[in-house]
């Protein structure tokens, strides 16, 4: 099976060092690789609105947001969420994007656990400041959730940018994105797995 990439944008911002530093990444993907790139600020997702116990969810239709990003992380080999770190985690509009997630696994004949298991999440992030550690949410966050689906889990690629532009002054991660993708990306596990 050929790859695909589905590059899930979650910043407010066109343009901002998250996504530069994503664009730098994926130009290192061979060209047989495919690329969908969604930006989630062009395509709200309504409320999300949790009905476990209330009702039946339906499949919703492809010609709306909702059905536009199902049916695009359906056919993802490799879901990169390209996320700014906002509040030391992943942005509003994306974790809108994470709690549909919830739904779908409830939606009838989709079968949305399955479908995702074996595939791969990535992550990408700029931080404005230096110390790393303040994405540990945002890298959680994406690790936990691919493990619950019974993904693999690439890692996140860090770059450091306020201003627009900045992480292109940062050349070690730039130099990271030369090679992100290339790796095997291990089963994701949660961490009290790891012990």
């Amino acid at each position: 099976m050929s790859r695909r990439f589905l590059f899930v944008l979650g910043s407010a911002r066109l343009d901002g060092n998250t996504e530069l530093l994503a664009r730098e990444a994926a130009e290192q993907l061979p060209g047989e690789a495919e690329q969908e790139w969604i930006r989630l600020a062009e395509h709200p997702l309504p409320d999300f609105v949790d009905l476990r116990h209330d009702s039946d969810r339906v499949r919703p239709l492809s010609d709306t947001a909702t059905g536009r990003l199902l049916d695009a992380t359906l056919a993802a080999t490799d879901i990169v969420i390209a996320s700014p770190l906002y509040w030391y985690s992943v942005s509003g509009l994306t974790k809108r994007y994470l709690d549909h997630w919830s739904g779908w696994l409830r939606t009838p004949g989709l079968d949305f656990k399955a479908a995702l298991a074996g595939r791969t999440l990535w992550g990408v992030t700029a931080l404005a400041g230096r110390d790393p550690s303040v994405a540990d949410p945002l890298v959680g966050t994406l690790n936990n959730s691919a493990a619950y689906m019974g993904m693999r889990f690439g890692g996140v690629l860090l770059g450091n940018g306020s201003a627009p532009g900045d992480v292109r002054k940062d050349t070690d991660a730039l130099a990271r994105a030369k090679t992100f993708f290339a790796r095997e990306a291990p089963l994701a596990r949660f961490p009290h797995q790891d012990a």
